[in-house]
């Protein structure tokens, strides 16, 4: 995938978050690319309208797509989102085998917006950490200071 395929993805995944915000729910948005470009999931966040504290966008698309679709052809995927993994959706990202992420903000940017909600209690532990500690190589291509500005504001007055 080029540089301006990333950035199209991380467009519809804002997208994706401004329609869960819409929907009631936290402001994330996330999706999952075949190595030909096919979208095969977008999910956004869905922890507040179901109820689910495992409702992170990134954790739903990896539950959807690992039903759907074997561990080698996920292995040739690639998962967009809005912000970096938490250490949950790292998990569920590695456990459901795909092979690339890539993300528009850094965690420590999220917690800029997020400060101390208890709705999003953040983590300082990228994804990048998450992986190096498995035995297999995910890639990771982020933050985008392109879209940063797009993504931070679906966040605005979110948080407060």
């Amino acid at each position: 995938m080029s540089y301006k395929d990333h950035l199209y993805y991380l467009k519809r995944c804002i997208e994706i978050s401004k329609k869960a915000k819409n929907e009631g729910n936290m402001p994330f948005g996330s999706l999952i690319v075949d190595k030909e470009g096919n979208i095969i999931v977008e999910q956004g966040n869905i922890e507040v309208t179901e109820n689910i504290c495992t409702g992170h966008a990134e954790t739903t698309a990896m539950m959807k797509a690992s039903k759907q679709y074997p561990k080698d052809i996920l292995w040739g995927c690639t998962l967009y989102t809005t912000a970096e993994p938490c250490s949950m959706c790292s998990g569920a990202i590695y456990w459901g085998n795909v092979g690339r992420v890539v993300y528009g903000i850094n965690e420590k940017k999220l917690l800029e917006l997020t400060g101390n909600s208890d709705m999003n209690p953040t983590f300082d532990l990228p994804c990048r950490e998450i992986f190096a500690k498995g035995q297999k190589k995910i890639e990771v291509i982020g933050p985008f200071p392109e879209i940063e500005e797009e993504v931070v504001a679906v966040h605005k007055d979110f948080w407060k």
